[in-house]
């Protein structure tokens, strides 16, 4: 796999089973609770390609892998 850049990267936080963001890169909403069950979490952290729809604007994240801290995903997240 080719390396990812940094700017395809969302931070997230993890509390008990459910999936923060801290921003949405897209309408930038603020703390965001996700519906991305733990199945999906436990599929992307494997390196399976997972899809998370953002609740606050509908906008769809294609998450290459994820590690404890970020999402990387196949398109720039970041500004």
């Amino acid at each position: 796999m080719d390396v990812i850049p940094f700017q395809n990267t969302l931070p997230y936080e993890r509390q008990y089973e459910d999936i923060y963001i801290s921003t949405c890169p897209f309408c930038d909403s603020e703390q965001v609770l996700t519906n991305m069950k733990a199945r999906d979490y436990k599929q992307a952290k494997d390196g399976v390609k997972t899809h998370l729809i953002m609740p606050c604007c509908h906008s769809k994240i294609t998450i290459l892998e994820a590690d404890e801290d970020y999402f990387w995903a196949d398109e720039k997240l970041r500004k």
